[in-house]
């Protein structure tokens, strides 16, 4: 059954691209309904925008009024996709303004809400604006990017508005994580068979040092983003060996699961699973060291014990293990968690690490107490083997997994990784 979806086109350079979101959602099947800013139709022309989305397109909130317009959009939407999204129009969603029609359809829908922004660069990192994105994903909205590229003019950066079907690919997803029926698998914006013949290993999840029988050393990975790489892979046609430490979420289907729990057993799993790999995505959080000695009983306090010291020892790394060794034809993608706050000194760590341990590409992203572990969402930097940003993007941990993706095919296919196995045709 087709869904109802609304699309908002606010007034950037980039509402060009608006088209292609709202032809490949029409092209899947879906009734579509633009609502543009007035603003956003000095880019582009309401005929344009009719046309493509088989729809009227209405702007002025004093129109309908008979059948309560205003509301009446918002109240019939399943879905409600935002792109581009410019700083000004993030501001007044954030802040609840409703002084056009487009502010009056989002504050009268309970429909799940995907906001695709773009601006410039300096514009994104103010303060104001990733206050503003905080408060939407608070909220429960998907943010999906921005990229990085080429802005308006001279200038590059992160802020560029995503490509068509990324946007639409993360639209439908959330659509699914709220139960609504998106209709076909095939529908646009899936790269369907660009890794097909490849074979992929992905560690997930978080690894676990016993103690004793009852008490470990852990993390708080879920496994959500290494269970996503490696759902998204199968569908794109790879074989997928998904190595699991300790998920709490289900694995995917079309996977060859290997369970492991302690870092020890992954690296075991990882060194077996990578001698025919093109691809390593090491996903999971891997623990530093792990306990000199593991009890056979359960540990007991002692009367009167105030304290208690553990003897740690340090655990292998297997990423810089896989670079440091001769690895022609493995593309290895590593993922660096950090609690770094400020941008630039976050890819600082990330591009030490990534010389560190030999990575072609590596995942860094921002943790903390609310943000990273165990959410529905992530937003990452990926570097690239000459500490160059490859991407920088945000949203479900989907369609973050297929911008991984895109760069591990891309790269495959061109070559421009480690030297592709003559066993593996591109």
């Amino acid at each position: 059954m087709p869904l109802n979806i609304v699309v908002g086109v606010t007034g950037g350079i980039a509402a060009y691209k608006a088209v292609s979101v709202v032809r490949s959602l029409v092209l899947a099947g879906h009734d579509v309904h633009v609502v543009p800013t007035e603003s956003a139709l000095r880019f582009v022309g309401r005929p344009t925008l009719e046309a493509i989305s088989r729809n009227p397109v209405h702007t002025d909130l004093f129109e309908g009024v008979a059948e309560v317009r205003h509301v009446a959009i918002g109240q019939a939407a399943d879905l409600i996709v935002i792109a581009p999204a410019t700083a000004n129009s993030i501001a007044k969603l954030a802040t609840g303004l409703a002084d056009d029609l487009l502010g009056n359809t989002v504050l009268a829908s309970e429909a799940p809400l995907v906001i695709a922004p773009a601006m410039h660069t300096e514009m994104w990192r103010h303060p104001a604006t990733q206050a503003n994105i905080a408060t939407l994903r608070d909220r429960g909205a998907t943010i999906v990017g921005p990229a990085v590229g080429q802005l308006t003019g001279s200038d590059s950066g992160p802020g560029r508005l995503e490509e068509p079907d990324v946007i639409v690919r993360a639209a439908l997803e959330v659509a699914e994580r709220h139960g609504l029926d998106v209709g076909a698998a095939d529908a646009p914006g899936r790269t369907a068979g660009d890794l097909s013949g490849r074979r992929l290993v992905v560690t997930a999840g978080g690894t676990r040092e016993p103690l004793d029988p009852v008490r470990f050393l852990g993390n708080r990975s879920s496994g959500k983003q290494g269970v996503a790489i490696a759902d998204a892979a199968a569908a794109r046609g790879a074989e997928v060996t998904l190595i699991a430490a300790n998920l709490e979420v289900a694995s995917p289907g079309g996977c060859r699961v290997v369970p492991v729990s302690t870092a020890l057993e992954l690296q075991e799993a990882v060194t077996a699973a990578a001698a025919d790999a093109d691809a390593v995505v090491m996903a999971a959080a891997v623990a530093d060291f792990r306990p000199e000695r593991v009890s056979d009983a359960k540990i007991k306090k002692v009367d009167g014990q105030e304290r208690m010291s553990l003897e740690l020892v340090r655990n292998p790394d297997i990423l810089a293990e896989l670079g440091a060794a001769p690895h022609d034809g493995i593309l290895l993608v590593g993922f660096a968690a950090e609690t770094e706050a400020d941008y630039e000194r976050l890819l600082e760590l990330g591009r030490a690490k990534r010389r560190a341990k030999g990575a072609d590409l590596l995942v860094v992203n921002r943790v903390g107490w609310n943000h990273g572990f165990a959410s529905d969402e992530n937003a990452v930097t990926v570097l690239d083997a000459a500490d160059g940003v490859a991407a920088e993007t945000s949203g479900s941990k989907m369609s973050v997994a297929h911008v991984i993706l895109d760069l591990i095919a891309e790269r495959l296919a061109s070559g421009s990784g480690p030297t592709t196995k003559d066993t593996h045709p591109a």
